[in-house]
């Protein structure tokens, strides 16, 4: 293989570094080794040189005659893939291409890499022609082909496969195959992580399991190697280990909890497994600290919605309700409103389940059914720990609702959760519960349905054209129809392809007035109750979402898929009022 003085002229041929600069830079690379960088040769020259690693590669192509490729985007056959290892293409990060008249064709990043260039002659057993990539290029056919952590199972595989049983003693016998089976469940979990996944499902069938990650609120399979269902027992058994679950027991649901640190990221996991025909199904619901601290103006409140938002919970007493179904970020906003009050002045106590985020200055109790603590007994015995501020995690029982009443009636400023389509249904859930409608009606100071919709992926952003009877049709009002421009997301890399990227909240908020608390004394139903709400200035969800499309943060079919169909809206749609709706 060439060495540095060949390497030098090349550089010097294709204009990337002159002499001078390639001896200043390779013994400041070699330096940065010694320090444990992981960047590349070619990574660190394409810095250096001020360029983007693919366009230092295309010229180094060019100087080499080497073709430059995008592998993730290219066919690539399983008979070409299973021409080099596994243990190969990840180790020295490249992958075949195509096998050509006899000629293996493979694109590598680091074309000067011997110990990589003479694997591959060793693998292939036929001839072999090179092409250059960018790494990041490798890496995403690697995870399209071969699957997350394929290296790792290859690994395990080297051995008889294990099942990780607990001994008499309790200990775990380390192992190099549990030692694969360790870093294959760090990779999973790092992958979801970085593709901002929520939530981790293993769920196994007859003949595989088959790992999904929860995305923007939206399931997507992972690619994973085909011999995953072998090493079943082992990585559930390792997950349940992790948390602190008996792995013994594989009869009932269990519930536990990691908190990882992964190449400097730390992530509380929270696990729960379910048995199933085929063995059990795990999922876990990943909880990275600070990113749920957010400030009541990044969730995506409307101006007044906001004013008056924060009024309420400076408020010294009354009930604040948050409205939605699992997943639509009633969390989130209930943490915000904490940290906005938060202050040395306020004593603050929260009962959930779990602890989702430790908030520093504020007393915090988990559930625990199991020994009795449940949310009723939690709050009786909050009460006497002199609170101003009480976060119930939700309201599912007539005991709970009738002692967050009680606090709220006596000085205490209560929030709490409900499980309600929208805001106007929280009254009638309460009553139908047993609350007193008078109770209701005196203690409930504002209730908020909200929903998460996917915001449209800043680099695809397109231009969309609809049929306004389309969106007449949806509930949209026939006033802003003709006037205002719809956008969408076309598919990107960066967004892999869904058109979308992050998500943002559209909001319902009901501000009770008299009004309205004499609908809910003479148990009105909630349709009754969210006509005279949106008389009275309140946004429905759907018409929040129409001022996220207007604005061109989110779709059309974002907010009708989120939003159930408001008849009560129908009315209202070429009223003079729905411009009061929509300001």
């Amino acid at each position: 293989m060439m060495g540095h003085t060949s390497i030098k002229n090349i550089f010097a041929l294709a204009e990337l570094a002159t002499p001078e600069q390639f001896n200043a830079w390779l013994k400041d690379w070699k330096l940065a080794v010694e320090n444990g960088t992981q960047e590349s040769l070619i990574q660190f020259f394409a810095r250096e040189r001020g360029l983007s690693e693919e366009l230092f590669l295309q010229r180094l192509a060019d100087s080499l005659n080497w073709p430059f490729l995008n592998p993730s985007k290219l066919d690539i056959p399983p008979e070409v893939r299973q021409r080099i290892s596994t243990k190969v293409a990840f180790q020295f990060n490249l992958i075949p291409v195509k096998l050509e008249n006899g000629v293996l064709h493979v694109a590598v990043n680091d074309p000067f890499n011997t110990a990589l260039l003479n694997a591959v002659q060793f693998d292939a057993f036929c001839p072999v022609e090179f092409a250059l990539a960018t790494q990041e290029e490798i890496e995403k056919a690697l995870k399209k082909y071969y699957g997350v952590g394929a290296e790792t199972l290859d690994e395990i595989a080297e051995d008889e496969p294990i099942e990780l049983l607990v001994p008499e003693s309790k200990e775990i016998t380390e192992s190099d195959q549990e030692a694969s089976v360790i870093k294959f469940v760090n990779q999973v979990i790092w992958e979801a992580y970085k593709d901002r996944a929520t939530d981790i499902h293993f769920e196994p069938s007859e003949d595989e399991l088959r790992i999904r990650y929860r995305i923007d609120g939206i399931l997507h399979q992972t690619p994973m190697p085909p011999q995953l269902k072998r090493y079943q027992a082992a990585l559930i058994s390792r997950i349940k280990v992790m948390s602190g679950m008996n792995i013994a027991e594989r009869r009932l649901p269990q519930d536990g909890r990691i908190n990882v640190r992964i190449k400097g990221e730390e992530i509380d996991i929270r696990v729960s497994t379910v048995p199933t025909v085929y063995g059990e199904s795990v999922s876990l619901r990943l909880l990275t600290r600070g990113k749920i601290f957010l400030s009541l103006e990044k969730l995506g409140f409307a101006p007044a919605d906001e004013e008056a938002i924060r009024e309420i919970i400076h408020r010294p007493h009354g009930i604040f309700l948050v409205t939605g179904p699992t997943g639509s970020g009633k969390s989130t906003s209930l943490y915000a409103f904490l940290s906005t009050i938060n202050s040395i002045h306020k004593r603050i106590i929260t009962i959930e389940e779990p602890v989702e985020y430790e908030l520093k200055g504020i007393n915090q109790i988990a559930v625990r059914p199991d020994i009795g603590l449940t949310f009723a007994m939690g709050l009786r015995h909050i009460l006497r720990q002199d609170p101003n501020v009480v976060m119930v995690g939700e309201i599912r029982d007539l005991e709970t609702a009738e002692i967050a009443i009680r606090a709220a009636l006596t000085g205490h400023l209560v929030f709490s959760t409900l499980h309600t389509n929208d805001a106007p249904s929280a009254f009638t859930r309460l009553i139908d519960m047993g609350i007193e409608p008078f109770l209701v009606a005196s203690s409930v100071e504002a209730v908020m349905a909200q929903r998460l919709v996917r915001t449209i992926c800043p680099h695809c952003r397109t231009e969309q054209k609809l049929e306004a009877d389309y969106l007449r049709r949806a509930g949209f009002p026939a006033n802003e129809i003709d006037s205002v421009k719809l956008w969408y997301g076309a598919g990107c890399e960066e967004c892999r392809q869904l058109g979308y990227q992050g998500r943002t909240g559209i909001y319902e908020l009901l501000l009770l007035n008299e009004n309205l608390r004499s609908l809910i004394m003479n148990r009105s139903p909630a349709s009754s109750i969210s006509q005279k709400a949106i008389e009275s200035g309140m946004r429905t969800l759907r018409m929040d979402g129409w001022n996220k499309v207007r604005s061109g943060m989110t779709t059309v079919e974002e907010v009708i898929r989120v939003t159930q169909a408001e008849e009560h809206l129908g009315a209202l749609v070429g009223d003079v009022k729905t411009e009061m709706l929509i300001k």
